[in-house]
């Protein structure tokens, strides 16, 4: 099942044009007649094809020839690969995929999305030098990196052959405020509901020992505390109760429940544990109360206590380990990509 969401928001001129540049760029046509549109209305259909369709990671760019007065104009992609490399990074791409999704087929939609999930923060390193072909699928698939567009365009690439609804969003950059770049995620819908997933960011957050899920299942209302608005319009996401964390039973209110589960990650000597803290704004008051209740509960086991703190999201995450001499406790703010 392709979710075709960008296509399904066009007029229908603007689908016509889109179904004769995806028939072009999936037969590795060098150029081919569309009907004429203004370019900034063409780039921006040619665009949105690209987030519907991510299994065409060919193409880079394109450029329009149009006579004055024509009713059509010639289409020529810029491939990046000569047509029988295409091919080959085509069916390589295939059998990946499906050795990947097999074991997920006999899944539920919710433990899909795990699955999904979990091998985007296990199997992929992101890119920090941005290579071209990290913005596409054949960067995560393929070379095991990626940044957030390719690794946004696998995890559609994975739902639209799981049957689960999946869209991508996209945000303008915003230079001014320390964002250069624009920025990739999904929604999607493992079920019966919309939820927004930036697995980019939970990515950049998990480690070895700790896949993290702070960014899994969100609302709008969530996910845009520190996400900026979108481009497009898209679906909206308006449950907040069913989030990771929460459907985990990781999410508290109040602080003796904190304390208790604490007090039981340092008993077993959990090297993480990690919990979303739900009442109230997480300020430096609360962070230093559970400062100081847990490395007292660790120095009695001869344990190491830190906090990884996701502040907008109000995810804390204890790191334990052995003590080491003069080692104080420390609270670290998780960074995510640019």
């Amino acid at each position: 099942m392709k979710s075709e969401y960008y296509y399904s928001q066009m007029t229908r001129l603007q689908q016509s044009v889109y179904r004769q540049i995806y028939d072009g760029m999936t037969q590795l046509s060098p150029s081919f007649s569309v009907t004429a549109l203004p370019m900034a209305e063409l780039s921006d259909l040619w665009f949105r094809l690209r987030l519907d369709h991510p299994m065409i990671f060919y193409v880079t760019s394109f450029r329009c020839r149009k006579t004055a007065g024509a009713d059509t104009a010639l289409f020529e992609p810029e491939y990046m690969f000569e047509k029988k490399k295409i091919l080959e990074h085509q069916k390589n791409l295939e059998a990946r995929i499906t050795r990947l999704i097999r074991p997920m087929q006999s899944l539920s939609g919710p433990e899909k999305a795990i699955a999904i999930h979990d091998f985007i923060c296990s199997q992929v390193t992101y890119d920090k030098l941005k290579k071209g072909y990290s913005h596409e699928i054949i960067g995560p698939l393929q070379q095991g990196i990626g940044v957030c567009e390719g690794i946004a365009k696998t995890i559609k690439c994975f739902c639209d052959r799981l049957g689960i609804d999946c869209i991508i969003a996209i945000c303008e950059a915003d230079p001014e405020r320390g964002n250069p770049y624009r920025h990739a995620w999904n929604i999607w819908k493992p079920e019966k509901t919309w939820y927004q997933l930036d697995a980019t960011f939970d990515n950049s957050i998990s480690c070895t020992e700790e896949i993290r899920y702070d960014y899994m299942n969100l609302s709008d209302r969530m996910i845009f505390r520190d996400h900026r608005p979108v481009i497009y319009p898209l679906p909206a996401c308006l449950d907040g109760d069913h989030f990771y964390y929460r459907e985990k039973k990781l999410s508290f209110t109040k602080m003796e429940d904190v304390k208790n589960r604490i007090r039981q990650a340092i008993r077993k000597k959990k090297p993480r544990y990690t919990f979303h803290w739900r009442g109230g704004y997480l300020n430096r008051e609360i962070l230093q109360e559970l400062a100081t209740f847990t490395q007292a509960a660790a120095d009695e086991k001869g344990l190491q206590a830190g906090f990884h703190v996701n502040y907008t999201q109000g995810i804390l995450s204890l790191r334990l380990e052995e003590k080491k001499a003069e080692a104080i406790f420390s609270i670290d703010e998780d960074s995510m990509p640019e």
